[in-house]
């Protein structure tokens, strides 16, 4: 096969590029430089295109399209930055913070929280959304870890990191709308599961305080979710 088989040229916000043809719109404005806001998102972890943060327009197309789980084509026109797309970006955030209680002040990753850095960066000075408040449970059954419902955007990266690179299957979500939370096994206490192997991948990758270890309660926590790209190489056994 011709090695020029494999590669799409494309315009990103008026800038040509070339991306492998099983890229994502996202792997490859990243790699031209562009940058797209996300939260689902992480590197080594497969894309579900959860939070839409990544949204972008298509020539051709009405909607407003995921970045993260649209393959590149031939020709495809995207424009990452546009007053339409700021619009939509600050809805979703606002939404995110009106689900649940998200109150910077009082919580664990108060100044290491990526929900709180895109809201800084996109702009976001107060919600017009009315707040939803729904009082969830706060599970500290396990002995190093704590679960707090109240903080979590359903981004799904802690149930795909414990599949994907733990393959402990520990997380998995239930129920709909805004009583959608994140499990452990079939809805049992954290510190009941039997599948936890106690590794702290999930809280390592949580963008907010919804997933924190507690000996990190009263002092700024800092986590580091770019582990994962290291550990998928060394799994895929790429260089």
């Amino acid at each position: 096969m011709n090695p020029v088989d494999g590669v799409k040229t494309l315009c990103i916000d008026g800038t040509d590029v070339s991306a492998r043809a099983e890229q994502t719109v996202l792997e490859a404005a990243r790699e031209a430089g562009v940058s797209i806001p996300t939260l689902c998102h992480l590197d080594g972890l497969s894309d579900v295109g959860a939070c839409r943060l990544c949204l972008v327009e298509i020539k051709g197309s009405n909607r407003l399209l995921p970045a993260c789980v649209t393959r590149v084509e031939e020709g495809m026109e995207v424009t990452t930055k546009s007053e339409r797309l700021v619009k939509y970006r600050r809805m979703i955030l606002e939404l995110l913070f009106a689900e649940r209680n998200h109150i910077c002040s009082i919580c664990v990753s108060n100044g290491a929280c990526e929900l709180q850095g895109l809201a800084e960066s996109q702009g976001l000075t107060h919600i017009e959304f009315p707040y939803r408040n729904p009082q969830l449970a706060v599970d500290a059954s396990r002995e190093r870890f704590t679960m707090d419902h109240n903080r979590c955007i359903l981004c799904t990266r802690c149930v795909r990191v414990c599949a994907e690179i733990e393959g402990a299957h520990t997380w998995d979500m239930m129920g709909r709308g805004i009583w959608s939370r994140v499990i452990t096994d079939l809805d049992e206490p954290w510190g009941a599961s039997g599948s936890c192997t106690n590794c702290g991948k999930c809280v390592q990758v949580c963008p907010t305080g919804a997933l924190f270890e507690k000996n990190k309660v009263g002092a700024k926590e800092q986590k580091n979710p770019n582990f994962l790209s290291y550990l998928t190489e060394m799994r895929e056994g790429r260089p």
